[in-house]
């Protein structure tokens, strides 16, 4: 059972907290296109699935692991059709995107460039190496920390 609200996810504060940047860029509605870097079981996929709800836009998801330069293509076309009867850009979510190679990151370029698309993508790896360079400058990066664990000690006699 996934949170469907910022004041439901759990954890990320310095994100998603009252006053944090990217909740407060989502709620006026201004929705970047971005990369979440975190390692695995932060929260990732969650935090899209809760900006997917709060933005009410259509939302297509692609697994890196499983799609290719076609599958992009296909998505950029129903984007561009899909743009001409709604508010807002669609939100393309990939998942893994540090295995995309040059040439699948490449086909996203033009679409996130020009507004076709808002695409978020998730790492564990980091953007900085595994994300090429045109596409990683039009995106914000957003970095994602495991919770805190307050330590307790149990003391015995």
């Amino acid at each position: 059972m996934r949170p469907h609200s910022f004041d439901d996810y759990a954890g990320q504060q310095h994100l998603v907290g009252k006053n944090a940047p990217l909740r407060k860029s989502i709620e006026a509605g201004r929705i970047p296109s971005m990369i979440l870097w975190g390692p695995p079981g932060v929260g990732k996929t969650t935090l899209v699935t809760v900006i997917s709800q709060i933005t009410e836009r259509n939302f297509i998801t692609l697994s890196a692991v499983s799609s290719g330069v076609k599958e992009v293509r296909e998505v950029i076309e129903q984007a561009k059709k899909v743009n001409l009867f709604s508010k807002g850009n669609p939100i393309l979510f990939i998942d893994e995107i540090h295995r995309f190679n040059k040439s699948q990151q490449d086909s996203l370029l033009g679409a996130v460039e020009d507004g076709t698309i808002t695409l978020i993508g998730a790492t564990t790896e980091n953007p900085s190496f595994e994300v090429i360079s045109p596409l990683l400058s039009r995106c914000q990066v957003y970095v994602l920390k495991h919770a805190m664990v307050e330590s307790c000690t149990i003391f015995s006699k």
